[in-house]
């Protein structure tokens, strides 16, 4: 008789971010990949950035073959409790007010483009007027 599959909370799982300790969760279910990190054909960086979300998209994006899907349950440890899963969340890139004071005005600045290079110019003429040996 098989035992119930173990159930992984989601936190638990994102925890194990890392090569030598990198779990994934695929459709529900939870594998540890770490022995098959140096095998990944697309290298470990591949499966780590699956890891700390549902990586199934990630999964089947690729086209796994069936041998690689056969493998799957080698390396599987359990289910994941999906009530622990965050919400998922849309990106909202943050909001840029502009104020005239945080842009540089374009007259300074071409001010100090003209400037920079004669002060650099006469700070190298000083010098080598002062360093002169006669």
């Amino acid at each position: 008789m098989a035992s119930d599959p173990k159930i992984h909370l989601f936190e638990e799982v994102a925890k194990h971010n890392q090569t030598k300790d990198c779990w994934l969760f695929i459709s529900g279910k939870v594998y540890d990949v770490t022995p098959f990190m140096d095998e990944h054909p697309g290298g470990d960086e591949v499966l780590l950035a699956a890891t700390g979300k549902d990586a199934t998209n990630d999964f089947e994006d690729i086209g796994h073959s069936t041998s690689a899907r056969e493998m799957m349950a080698d390396y599987y440890i359990g289910e994941i409790d999906a009530s622990t899963i965050p919400a998922k969340r849309n990106y909202i890139p943050p909001q840029t007010v502009s104020h005239k004071s945080d842009k540089p005005n374009d007259f300074v600045i071409k001010i100090l483009q003209f400037l920079v290079p004669l002060l650099i110019l006469g700070l190298a003429f000083a010098v080598r007027h002062w360093t002169k040996t006669d």
